[in-house]
Parts: structure tokens; C-alpha cells; sequence
């Protein structure tokens, strides 16, 4: 492909970002700086629509950018510009709260993308084999039911609720908090239980029957359970779009939006690449509602990947905006996290 064709296709794939409406050769050549004629203009215009690059909706409309050359665009055409003074400061003070918070950060990094991109903010919290549980607390609740906070080695915390077969006192979970946590720093948690185990085999002392309790808590507290969590902020913001006026391809959308597993799948790849990502249309696992992109960046501590930023909106987004936003996003929380070691 020659200068005059990625010219016009770039400057195509700019006014349909800009307008949503299909383009044509007059007004492409009004507002860009383009040195051929309409004539010459409409000619690259059909041989690009031949190649796949652009399409028709209508017999006597303009064009539209079709998937394939919205990846030319991304791959090769796109200039992207760093995200103003302002909106990086508001990533930088984001990010040096990852140290003190990861939890909260990750929280407030959904709603920043979604904020600055318009589009919808999504972020997958660390997984226990590359994010440890370093420390539990028990917390004592009514009817049996007891409430374990759970710190990671990164300083997520989260929590779970066990509903105990036997009741225990609050000085019985204190001393099986601290055995549990004497043993979380012994070794991983995968190894917990038998380590547990070898210990009552050696010891039939009165401690015992502590160490029971604390292998029956153990095994509700770290039982199965979702792998990676995902949290999204601003799927709505995708029912302004025209592309999605349609009602029962809404629908489709915020379905899909619902199915963290479908997320997942699309941002292990991300993970997988240790880079920037761009999925458009049917490359993601959104591929059964059309006209989505998701552009992904992994963060981590290190050369360890915790997890997953992403903004997820209409193919028709501005790549040259939300790429380097979410590229820098993903940095400073790395960089953060990485300084705080």
C-alpha cells in the first residue's frame, strides 16, 4: 500500500471516529489536507473497499472502516499522543496509592478509565498463584458464621464468609488465626494442609485439638473459589453509542459484560503478551456482539504480571486517546508497585 492510500485510509478511519456517519470523498478532501482530487480520491476509496478495507452500508453511501482496516489503523497509522499534564497527573496519584492500598487503587483505576475514555474501565485483581495470601484475620460474626479477611502479598484484601459446623469462641479463632498465619509464612498455601497434617501426626498433645480447628477453617477459608476477580465501571456508557441503539444487540453487550469468565479468557492473553494489546471485533471474546474493541495492558511488581487493565468500547474508538491511556495506566501502577519493594 502507497503513501496516497494509508493517507486516505487514515484520514477515513479519523472522520468515521470522529462523526459515526459513513464517509465520502468530498468531504474527506474539505477537512483534511489532501492534495488529489475527489475523482482521484474516490478511485483509492473503491480499491481500498476492494481489498477489505473499507465497506459500504449502503449502495449509494459513503464508507465505513470494516475490521481489517481498523487493524491497519491500529498497527501501523495511528499517532498516538500521550495523555495531557492534567489527566497524567490524575494516573500518577493513582498509582502511588497502589503501594499503600491495591485494593482501593484497583478500584478507583475502573472508574479513572472509565472517566477519562468514556468507554468502559475494566481491571482483573491478582490471582492467588501469582498474588499470595501473606496473612488472614479472623473476624467473629452471629450464628456460627465467621468472617475471614484475606491480605495478599501484593495488599489486596479481600474476604469470605464460613459458616462453622461447630462454634468456636473468640480467643479459639485468635490462636488459630495466629497458628495459620505462623504457617502462611512458613510456606504457600498450597502446601498448608499437609503441612498441618504432618505437624498433628507428630504432636498428640493437648494443642491438638487447636490445630483441628484450625484445619477444618483452613479448608473452608482457602476452598475453592474464583480464580481472578473482575471489576468493570461504565459498560453503560456503550448504550450512547449508535452502534448500539439497536436494543436486542444492547442486550447482547451488557450480557456479555455479565460473563466475567468471557472477560477472563480475553485478558490472559494480555497477560500471556506482557504488553499492550488491542482486540478489535471478532479477536476478542466479545466476538458474537460486533463493532467492540478491547485495548489491555498487563500490570505487576516486577517481572511478575498481577493482572489486567483494559477499556472496553466500540470499535469506532479513538485508539490514538485510550491506547497511550492505558499504556501509561498500566505503567505507573507497575512502577508503584515495583518501588514499594
Amino acid at each position: 500500500m502507497g503513501k496516497r492510500e494509508r493517507d486516505i485510509l487514515r484520514a477515513l478511519v479519523q472522520d468515521y471516529i470522529q462523526t459515526g456517519e459513513p464517509v465520502a470523498s468530498q468531504p474527506l478532501l474539505a477537512r483534511h489536507d489532501l492534495t488529489w482530487s475527489p475523482a482521484t480520491i474516490r478511485n483509492v476509496m473503491a480499491d481500498l473497499e476492494a481489498l477489505g478495507f473499507l465497506a459500504k452500508p449502503h449502495a449509494s453511501s459513503g464508507r465505513v472502516p470494516t475490521e481489517r482496516g481498523y487493524r491497519l489503523f491500529v498497527d501501523t497509522l495511528v499517532h498516538v499522543r500521550p495523555p495531557p499534564p492534567a489527566e497524567r497527573e490524575r494516573i500518577e496519584k493513582l498509582a502511588h496509592e497502589a503501594a499503600q492500598d491495591l485494593d482501593a487503587t484497583l478500584g478507583g483505576t475502573v472508574q479513572l478509565l472509565h472517566s477519562l475514555s468514556h468507554h468502559a474501565g475494566v481491571v482483573t485483581t491478582p490471582r492467588p498463584v501469582t498474588d499470595p495470601i501473606r496473612q488472614l484475620e479472623f473476624v467473629q460474626l452471629r450464628e456460627n458464621r465467621v468472617l475471614v479477611v484475606f491480605v495478599s502479598d501484593a495488599g489486596l484484601v479481600t474476604n469470605k464468609v464460613l459458616v462453622l459446623e461447630q462454634p468456636m469462641t473468640a480467643a479459639e479463632l485468635e490462636r488459630a488465626q495466629n497458628y495459620l498465619n505462623e504457617q502462611l509464612r512458613r510456606g504457600p498455601v498450597e502446601e498448608l494442609r499437609q503441612r498441618i497434617l504432618a505437624e498433628m501426626r507428630e504432636d498428640q498433645s493437648a494443642l491438638q485439638a487447636l490445630v483441628e480447628k484450625a484445619l477444618r477453617l483452613a479448608e473452608q477459608a482457602f476452598g475453592p473459589g474464583e480464580a481472578a476477580g473482575v471489576r468493570v465501571e461504565g459498560e453503560e456508557s456503550f448504550l450512547e453509542a449508535p452502534e448500539f441503539a439497536d436494543v436486542q444487540k444492547a442486550r447482547a453487550l451488557l450480557r456479555a459484560f455479565a460473563e466475567k469468565d468471557r472477560i477472563l479468557r480475553v485478558l490472559d492473553r494480555v497477560v500471556q503478551a506482557r504488553e499492550v494489546r488491542i482486540f478489535i471485533g471478532a479477536e476478542s471474546e466479545f466476538a458474537q456482539v460486533p463493532d467492540v474493541s478491547v485495548v489491555a495492558a498487563p500490570y505487576g511488581r516486577g517481572d511478575k504480571v498481577l493482572g489486567t487493565l483494559a477499556v472496553i468500547g466500540p470499535t469506532r474508538m479513538n485508539y490514538a486517546r485510550v491506547i497511550p491511556l492505558v499504556d501509561l495506566t498500566a505503567r505507573e501502577i507497575s512502577r508503584a508497585l515495583t518501588a514499594d519493594d
